[in-house]
């Protein structure tokens, strides 16, 4: 038998959690997991960051169910990034959502690293699409003179363009094309106030859109 330690204590303690977690929700509802079983119709789609901090569902005090979650590093949206596009296109075409939040955080890792000229090794591939958001935005940035205010502006930039990239989807602009009732956000959490900031930036169609990401109805 293998000794014991901090993380095999921390596993165990994982599932000594589901067992309270089955126990607790069916001491409220003895049906609660046979009603989640009968399938999902959750109206939200949020992508959000990895980061452990940043729960979606106890962040909004909703329930399992109630948001379809897709997360990665400084909760990006990537046109090649065949992970995030097949959660997007099944939330909008299957799911049916009427809205798709991109949900960063003040404090974001993925943020910080991609702004230093340290090394990281494989995620440095990944840290380049928020290098262009830089670089994009570099002299709003670059005025900025304390630290701080820069990293969480450089956060809500990364919003504010991920909300743009998932726009300029087919996936999103063909399910407006068809009329279908969708609406888009960005969204900034701090963590230290657990408050969620509402970047403004919502729409519904791809109206103020620059022409060359729009796409024409097809035949």
């Amino acid at each position: 038998m293998c000794a014991q330690n901090d993380n095999s204590i921390s596993y165990q303690k994982l599932l000594e959690g589901n067992q309270k977690f089955v126990a607790d929700a069916l001491k409220i509802d003895p049906d609660y997991f046979a009603k989640l079983a009968k399938g999902q119709s959750p109206p939200v789609l949020w992508i959000g960051c990895a980061d452990s901090r940043v729960p979606a569902n106890q962040i909004t005090n909703t329930k399992p169910g109630e948001i379809f979650v897709h997360r990665n590093i400084a909760n990006m949206v990537i046109h090649t990034d065949m992970n995030m596009l097949s959660v997007l296109d099944y939330a909008v075409n299957v799911l049916k959502v009427k809205h798709v939040i991109v949900t960063g955080h003040y404090g974001c890792g993925g943020v910080i690293a991609a702004m230093s000229n340290k090394e990281f090794g494989l995620i440095d591939n990944w840290l380049r699409h928020i290098k262009d958001v830089y670089r994009l935005h570099a002299d709003e940035l670059v005025a900025i003179e304390d630290e701080q205010e820069r990293v969480d502006r450089l956060v809500e930039l990364n919003v504010i363009e991920n909300v743009y990239n998932l726009c300029k989807t087919t996936i999103v602009q063909n399910a407006w094309a068809n009329g279908q009732d969708l609406s888009v956000h960005g969204w900034v959490y701090s963590i230290e106030t657990g408050i969620i900031k509402d970047m403004e930036v919502s729409t519904t169609d791809n109206g103020k859109m620059e022409s060359v990401f729009r796409f024409s109805p097809g035949p």
